[in-house]
């Protein structure tokens, strides 16, 4: 018995070196990646801390987010939606998936997600990493399942060796893949625009029209595009116009409160030079539409954002005080992210 049991006591030692000196192994051929956090964003998300970027992570995440197998057809993956050339969105109403069967809603640019706190328009997701199988099972975008992607790149060799760097061995897993396209889409962190340039007193100044954007901007838009991000992350009924899908109940969806009947998460104005059209179902072709609903006047509702209601449900604007805005808003365009 004596034997027996110093046997397996030897064997689990072993075991345990064995599966240290893999882990370290990986830690040194697959190094974490530095993420390069601007000054005055917010926090990391607590996601991000189990799921540190890596090297051969983010790659296999950047090759499975362009990966068109994802879909029932082989013809739709993230990057179709998510355009890298027009920040992360795809300059359509709503987004277009398998057969060109159209969404519900507009689609999201995806930057700085390492630093959100909710994702999707209605706040459904919390982790980044729960999210690509949404797309990949709904009806409208990939109509595929987790086991038929698998079961697609299982037989690529190229995978194989990528999962074996990222992971140490090569096992595809639904785990994985979803890790690995948080980790790339971790790193796509924008805040080389002009206006992060003229912060960060690099040389350049804001013109005159861009500098009473600025003023009016803090004045009249700041109380929702507020933080660094350009976003307070809340949920808000600002009266836009309704889509006329009637699955559409915004946050309401996700809470079954009425307070959150046809509330969005409020988006990030970064890079929205690139986003049009803008609202949760592309309502508007442009940023001088949008500015001109607030103007006129937007539609009544129990729980109308008490910002707009206190002010008549609208946001009085002057054609000049627009333009300026605009000028404003357009030195958010940061072009280092753009094709990245």
């Amino acid at each position: 018995m004596k034997t027996v049991i110093c046997a397996l006591t030897v064997l689990l030692i072993v075991l345990s070196c064995s599966k240290r000196d893999v882990d370290e192994s990986i830690k040194e051929d697959n190094p974490e990646i530095s993420l390069e956090i601007p000054a005055e964003f917010p926090a990391l998300n607590g996601s991000v801390a189990q799921n540190r970027p890596t090297k051969y992570g983010v790659e296999l995440g950047e090759k499975l987010f362009h990966e068109k197998r994802f879909s029932g057809n082989n013809t739709i993956s993230c990057a179709s939606c998510h355009n890298p050339s027009l920040a992360f969105s795809d300059g359509k109403q709503q987004a277009v998936g398998i057969y060109e069967r159209v969404g519900l809603r507009n689609t999201p640019a995806v930057q700085n997600m390492a630093f959100m706190k909710f994702y999707n328009w209605d706040g459904n997701i919390l982790q980044l990493e729960k999210q690509p199988l949404v797309p990949i099972i709904t009806h409208e975008e990939m109509n595929s399942s987790i086991l038929e992607v698998i079961g697609k790149i299982a037989v690529d060799a190229d995978y194989k060796k990528l999962f074996q760097k990222a992971f140490g061995d090569v096992s595809i897993t639904a785990d994985r893949i979803y890790r690995s396209i948080a980790q790339y889409e971790y790193t796509l962190i924008s805040a080389n625009s002009k206006y992060d340039r003229v912060k960060r007193n690099e040389g350049e100044r804001f013109t005159a029209e861009e500098e009473r954007g600025y003023t009016t901007f803090k004045s009249k838009c700041a109380s929702c595009h507020s933080t660094a991000l350009f976003t307070d992350q809340s949920f808000r009924n600002v009266g836009f116009p309704l889509n006329p899908n009637p699955e559409e109940a915004g946050r309401g969806r996700v809470t079954g409160l009425s307070t959150d009947q046809m509330a969005f998460r409020v988006p990030s104005l970064r890079n929205a030079a690139y986003t049009a059209p803008y609202g949760s179902f592309g309502q508007f072709p442009t940023l001088r539409s949008v500015l001109d609903y607030f103007d006129k006047g937007v539609l009544e509702a129990e729980n109308l954002d008490p910002i707009l209601k206190e002010n008549g449900n609208r946001i009085p604007l002057t054609g000049q005080e627009k333009q300026d805005i605009i000028a404003f808003i357009e030195t958010l365009s940061d072009p280092t992210f753009i094709g990245k």
